[in-house]
């Protein structure tokens, strides 16, 4: 598929059949993320492809959990914005894969001249840690759909971020950044209309 083809196929995809993805093909999705460009070319990011069932569930109640504790407020709808995180934030568990970003801090040349802790520099720059991230979720987004499957980038689950670095295995200086979950889509799906290009784009001359 050619490039442009994949980025304009390319959509959320939530429901996914059962059907197993090979460990080479998420491995190749993950060679073609970290082709992304980042901060000074630090390559800042590591892959996991979780696999197991059991304890995508596990990791998925955690989630439950920390979500039950959120305080709500006396709306009406209070329970029901609740539910619709809880699926948005778990659904993860029903896909064949999960693969979790993780990625370490760039330490500026900056960092090592100025008074100023790295929060304070990063967020001066507008967080090129992050920003490095997303260039290569979005690559394993676009690698995903030119090799047949659909993906979902997921930030919902960052919400129980500490327990989940703890069960898959996550440590200093490494920390979990996002989810990308995988597999092959359980039906066709149209992607979501944009905005036309004049309502987004403006040149100064």
């Amino acid at each position: 598929m050619e490039l442009k083809a994949a980025i304009e196929a390319r959509t959320s995809v939530r429901n996914f059949t059962e059907t197993p993805i090979p460990v080479s093909d998420l491995k190749e999705m993950v060679r073609l993320a970290a082709c992304a460009p980042s901060v000074n070319n630090y390559q800042p990011w590591k892959f996991v492809a979780i696999l197991n069932n059991e304890l995508m569930e596990d990791m998925a109640d955690v989630i439950v959990r920390k979500i039950s504790q959120i305080p709500s407020n006396e709306s009406k709808v209070a329970q029901n914005v609740k539910s619709q995180v809880e699926w948005y934030a778990t659904f993860f568990k029903n896909a064949p894969a999960v693969i979790a970003v993780c990625m370490e801090l760039y330490e500026t040349i900056l960092e090592k001249g100025v008074d100023l802790s790295h929060d304070e520099i990063n967020k001066m720059r507008n967080y090129p840690d992050i920003q490095s991230a997303g260039a290569a979720i979005q690559n394993l987004l676009l690698a995903s759909v030119d090799m047949g499957y659909g993906a979902c980038w997921m930030s919902a689950p960052m919400i129980s971020k500490s327990e989940l670095e703890v069960m898959i295995g996550i440590e200093n200086p490494m920390q979990l950044i996002a989810f990308v979950a995988v597999g092959e889509p359980a039906h066709p799906l149209k992607p979501k209309e944009k905005k036309a290009v004049d309502e987004v784009f403006s040149v100064i001359g």
